[in-house]
């Protein structure tokens, strides 16, 4: 199976985030993980695909310009139908608490959902994900540098944990996806 991550990433937050997801994917036998950045991801990738994951910085509760750019470019597919039926599950950072964490996830879903993918989140029983995370994916919060001397605020053991369970997550499912359409 093919999962995609692609991510749009300033400072290197968001980036780090992307990579523990891919990782997670990749524990799962049988997935074959791609990791790229928006100015570098290939929307025509999308078609061959199983399962695709993307995420980004939360700018007052919404997508960044960059993936938004990126999502405006996939109307052919959504056109044609090539994402129906596609896993798809999302992540974010945020530079604050209460940042748009959960709105900015929305936001990131709503494109999915009007390609008619199949939206994978964290369920509850993962401990880190009831204290620290979101039903939708993960969102986590990186506090900007306030020069570029400071240390990076990267994401944390338990923000990086979330996001190799939600890269898990989707590989699961879509191994069971991928593993139910072979039997027909």
């Amino acid at each position: 199976m093919k999962i995609y991550v692609v991510y749009d990433s300033e400072n290197g937050h968001t980036e780090a985030l992307a990579r523990s997801v891919a990782e997670g994917a990749s524990e799962v036998e049988g997935a074959q993980t791609e990791v790229a950045h928006v100015n570098e991801a290939d929307v025509y990738k999308l078609e061959e695909m199983d399962a695709i994951i993307w995420g980004c910085p939360g700018h007052f509760g919404t997508i960044s310009a960059g993936l938004k750019t990126w999502i405006d470019r996939l109307g052919y597919l959504w056109a044609q139908g090539k994402l129906i039926g596609k896993v798809g599950a999302v992540f974010c950072t945020t530079a604050t608490v209460h940042g748009g964490l959960e709105s900015t996830l929305i936001n990131l879903i709503t494109p999915m959902l009007h390609n008619g993918m199949i939206i994978v989140g964290l369920p509850g029983n993962i401990p880190e994900n009831a204290l620290y995370g979101s039903y939708y994916g993960v969102g986590v919060t990186c506090p900007v540098e306030l020069s570029d001397e400071d240390p990076k605020n990267l994401p944390s053991d338990n923000d990086l944990i979330l996001a190799r369970a939600l890269g898990r997550r989707v590989a699961e499912v879509t191994g069971k996806l991928v593993a139910s359409s072979d039997a027909r």
